[in-house]
C-alpha cells in the first residue's frame, strides 16, 4: 500500500449548536442529499486513494450508517477498504482522543499494521474538491517528510489561521497559530501528508496527552530542521462550523460554479453519497422554483427562492421559504413564510406561520456569538403550530413542540 488515508471525523463541532446536537459534526446533512464527510471522501475516491480510516468518536452511530461499507464511493473493492476507528480504552488508561494528534497516536498500530509508504491525514468537515495526487507527487519530488496544504486568504483576516512563512522553493521556514502579525498569508487546511517513519518518530512516544499537529509536531518538526513543504491550493475552500458559514456555503451551491469555484455537475469529479429511492420532484400548479437545490422527493405548491431544500419535503400552497435549507422529511403547510431559516429533519410547520420574521436582529439571548446575523433554526423533529409567528436568531431545540398562535421574539431560546 503506497497511501493511507485517516481522516479525523469525531468532532462534535459545538458551533454548529442544534444541528449537531445528535450528529457528529461530518455527518451534518449538506446541499440537501450529501453529508459533509461526503466531499472528503468524494476527495479520496477521485484522487485513487481507496484505503482510508475514518477516525470518529462523537455519536459516531448515523455516520458509520451513512458510511456502511463504503460502497457509494468505491471503497469495497477487493483491493481496498474503509475502517471505522473509534477511542477504545487500553492498559494505559488511554480513552477520548484529545488532539489531532492524539488521535492518530491512538491509532500508530493501525497505521504500522497497513504497511503504508505514505499516510495522508485530513479533516471531515470542510466543503472543497482537492486532487490529492497532486500534493503526493510534490512531496516525492521535494523529498519532503511532510507536506502541508494551504490556501491563500486576505491579509486581513490572517490572524483567525496557523499561518506559513516559507522560502522560495515553498519550504516552511516557520509556524505560527493565529499571529498579531502575520509574516504571509498561507493559510493552513488542516490536511497533511506524512512519510510514514516521520510520523511515528513525532507521535508514538510523545507524552504529550492533547498532542496537535498545530501546536505540537509542526513547530518541534522545524525545530529539527526536516523537511517540511507547503502544497499550495487556490480553489474553493470553506469550513462550515459556524451557522453563518453553514448557510453561505450551501447557498454558494446555487450560484453560477465560475462564482464560487466548485461545480456539483462536474462529471470527471462527481461528489458520492448513500442516496435514498425516491420519488420525483413535483411542482404543483400553484409551485414555483426560484435559484434553488431541490432533491427527489419533494413536492412543491408553494414558492421557493434562493434555497436548498433537502428530500421528500413538502410545501404546500401559499407558502414561501427564501435563502434558508431545509432538511428532509419536513413539511410546511399553506399560507406559512420562512426566511434565513435552517431546519432540520421531520420537521412541521403550520399553517400561516411566520418563521425568521420582521426587522428585529437581536441576537440570540443565550448564545450571541452563534446567531447575530438573522439566522433562526429549528431543531429535529419540531412541531409549529399554526399561526405561530418566529423572529430572528431564534434557537429552538429538538423535538420542542410550540402552540398555535405563539410569539416568539427574536434572540430566544426554547429547550
Amino acid at each position: 500500500m503506497e497511501v493511507l488515508a485517516m481522516i479525523l471525523a469525531g468532532g462534535r463541532g459545538s458551533r454548529l449548536d442544534i444541528l449537531s446536537a445528535h450528529r457528529v459534526k461530518p455527518g451534518v446533512p449538506f446541499a440537501g442529499k450529501f453529508r459533509i464527510i461526503d466531499f472528503t471522501l468524494s476527495n479520496c475516491s477521485n484522487s485513487g486513494i481507496y484505503n482510508v480510516a475514518l477516525l470518529t468518536q462523537y455519536l459516531p452511530l448515523s455516520l458509520n450508517e451513512h458510511i456502511g461499507s463504503g460502497r457509494p464511493w468505491d471503497f469495497d473493492r477487493r483491493d481496498s477498504s474503509i475502517t471505522l476507528l473509534q477511542p477504545y480504552e487500553t492498559s494505559e488508561d488511554k480513552s477520548w482522543y484529545k488532539g489531532t494528534a492524539d488521535a492518530i497516536r491512538q491509532n500508530i498500530r493501525y497505521i504500522k499494521n497497513s504497511n503504508a509508504k505514505y499516510v495522508l491525514i485530513l479533516s471531515g468537515d470542510h466543503i472543497y474538491k482537492m486532487n490529492y495526487q497532486w500534493m503526493l507527487d510534490e512531496h516525492k519530488k521535494n523529498n519532503a517528510a511532510l507536506t502541508i496544504a494551504a490556501k491563500t486568504v486576505p491579509y486581513e483576516e490572517a490572524n483567525r489561521f496557523g499561518i506559513f512563512e516559507v522560502d522560495d522553493t515553498k519550504k516552511i521556514l516557520s509556524f505560527e497559530e493565529k499571529p498579531e502579525n502575520p509574516k504571509s498569508n498561507f493559510a493552513s487546511m488542516g490536511i497533511y501528508i506524512f512519510n510514514t517513519d516521520t510520523l511515528i518518530k513525532y507521535i508514538e512516544n510523545e507524552e504529550i496527552p492533547d498532542l496537535d499537529f498545530g501546536k505540537h509536531v509542526i513547530p518541534k518538526m522545524l525545530t529539527d530542521n526536516e523537511r517540511i513543504f507547503l502544497h499550495c491550493y487556490d480553489s474553493y475552500w470553506k469550513d462550515v462550523g459556524t451557522y453563518d458559514s453553514y448557510l453561505e456555503a450551501n447557498i454558494d451551491l446555487i450560484k453560477k460554479s465560475e462564482e464560487v469555484g466548485i461545480n456539483l455537475y462536474d462529471e470527471n469529479w462527481k461528489i458520492y453519497t448513500r442516496s435514498k429511492n425516491a420519488a420525483p420532484v413535483r411542482i404543483g400548479v400553484t409551485g414555483s422554483i426560484l435559484n434553488s437545490l431541490v432533491c427527489d422527493g419533494c413536492k412543491i405548491e408553494g414558492r421557493v427562492e434562493n434555497s436548498v431544500i433537502g428530500p421528500n419535503v413538502t410545501v404546500r400552497a401559499g407558502s414561501t421559504v427564501r435563502n434558508s435549507i431545509i432538511f428532509e422529511d419536513t413539511y410546511i403547510d399553506e399560507n406559512s413564510h420562512l426566511e434565513k431559516v435552517i431546519v432540520d429533519k421531520k420537521v412541521y410547520v403550520g399553517k400561516y406561520s411566520l418563521i425568521g420574521h420582521g426587522d428585529d436582529y437581536k441576537a440570540n439571548n443565550e448564545k450571541p456569538d452563534l446567531l447575530s446575523s438573522g439566522i433562526s433554526v429549528l431543531g429535529k423533529k419540531v412541531h409549529v403550530g399554526e399561526n405561530v409567528t418566529i423572529g430572528r436568531n431564534v434557537r429552538i431545540f429538538p423535538e420542542k413542540d410550540i402552540d398555535s398562535h405563539a410569539q416568539i421574539g427574536s434572540g430566544e431560546t426554547l429547550k
